[in-house]
């Protein structure tokens, strides 16, 4: 009985995805749950995998075709078991081919090399695999050298010693250019059509700040160990403070929470704050829900588990709707200052980067401290310079003293 494979049943947001990779092809045998072909959309690739065991009969379509939602992809022969290669038949094929070759060589004009009449196609081979044809016995009428003949010769027989390399034949000269030109993914398409929209369609403009992380990383070390251990091996990061300072900060600036969807200013009662992810497939903003109720803990184990599904690309669509606001990390990187851009239909997104320490003046001395730019760029269409400003200064202010953060003060 023939089962078929359909493609998943996409998202109303999600219109069609492309055939990214087959696993499985016809004749191979699957198991049930087995993941036999991936689809790429412009959000998420998602696996598709066999509901029964069988062999996979045929494939619909091919890699690189665009498929809709719940599309026949390929059908699979529940309860069939791959065949088993059939070497004595392939051998017997083998053995005619080469007699019928040896045939024909014996029926071609031979041509004079040497002392040897040698046929042509055995003179081709020879002149491939630099074999000596003054060596190689001849066994076709006359003495004939024949194509077999050359080719027990490369197999037992010595070899003449190769020749130089033409020029043409050396490695690339010093300096070569080379190219490739492969298609763009339809997630990396979809994200640079983002990006060209947010530019295009927002008044953005950043505001810059930067922060003392000597707090932060003060805190840190005191209670990492303890931390570990209470909560089941969750590392205490930074990203569970700019997290919760950015929080708290959204809660005393509506503006910069809200979305514009069209003519009209959505203002949400909520924080949901999307977490830039750097995956092999691309950028992906998965969103951490009402971040008001999460404990630095929650914060840091949600964000462990979103980094390790993006490497597996293991995250969902659902895990990347929404958002009000989005904080991205170019520091992991190695960023010291950068620009980041709007993800819409938010207003705004903070970016953080490398921890570097600097010289500062405190209370009239210069000291070394760990130093952070903040970035933060923001539609100003909806959001004022001087509120702008003023979230930025409330996130510096409450990671430069981070006990503010639980008094929310």
């Amino acid at each position: 009985m023939s089962t078929e494979i359909k493609a998943p049943a996409f998202p109303e947001s999600v219109a069609e995805g492309t055939v990214a990779t087959w696993h499985k092809h016809p004749g191979d045998a699957v198991s049930r749950d087995e993941i036999i072909v991936e689809i790429e959309t412009d959000k998420v690739v998602l696996e598709v995998p066999s509901p029964v065991d069988g062999v996979l009969k045929e494939h619909k379509v091919n890699e690189d075709d665009v498929v809709e939602s719940e599309q026949v992809l390929a059908t699979v022969e529940e309860g069939a078991t791959a065949d088993a290669p059939k070497a004595d038949a392939s051998a017997d094929e083998s053995a005619s081919d080469a007699k019928a070759e040896a045939t024909e060589s014996s029926d071609e004009e031979a041509v004079q090399v040497g002392d040897k009449l040698v046929a042509p196609a055995a003179k081709k081979l020879a002149a491939e695999n630099n074999v000596d044809l003054s060596q190689v016995q001849g066994t076709g009428k006359g003495g004939r050298v024949l194509k077999e003949d050359v080719q027990n010769a490369i197999k037992n027989g010595p070899k003449a010693s190769p020749a130089p390399a033409a020029p043409a034949a050396a490695a690339p000269v010093a300096g070569a250019r080379e190219e490739k030109r492969v298609p763009m993914s339809r997630m990396r398409q979809t994200i640079a059509k983002r990006l060209v929209q947010a530019q295009q369609t927002a008044a953005m403009l950043t505001t810059y700040n930067e922060v003392d992380m000597k707090p932060v990383m003060d805190l840190r070390k005191q209670y990492k160990e303890l931390f570990e251990k209470t909560h089941n091996g969750t590392r205490l990061g930074f990203m569970s403070f700019f997290v919760k300072a950015a929080t708290e900060a959204l809660k005393r600036f509506p503006d910069v929470n809200a979305s514009i969807d069209g003519t009209d200013i959505v203002y949400h009662g909520y924080q949901d704050i999307g977490v830039a992810v750097s995956t092999p497939r691309g950028l992906m903003v998965p969103v951490l829900r009402d971040t008001d109720s999460l404990t630095l803990a929650g914060i840091e184990s949600t964000i462990s588990d979103f980094g390790k599904r993006g490497r597996d690309g293991k995250i969902g669509i659902e895990d990347m709707q929404g958002g009000t606001f989005t904080i991205t990390n170019g520091g992991v990187f190695g960023s010291l200052m950068s620009t980041p851009i709007l993800n819409p239909p938010q207003t705004a997104i903070l970016g953080m980067h490398k921890i570097q320490e600097r010289p500062m003046a405190v209370n009239g001395e210069v000291v070394i401290r760990p130093m952070m730019y903040l970035a933060l760029s923001y539609d100003h269409r909806m959001i004022d310079g001087k509120d702008a400003v003023q979230f930025l200064v409330t996130i510096k202010e409450l990671l430069e003293d981070p006990a503010r953060i639980l008094l929310e003060v």
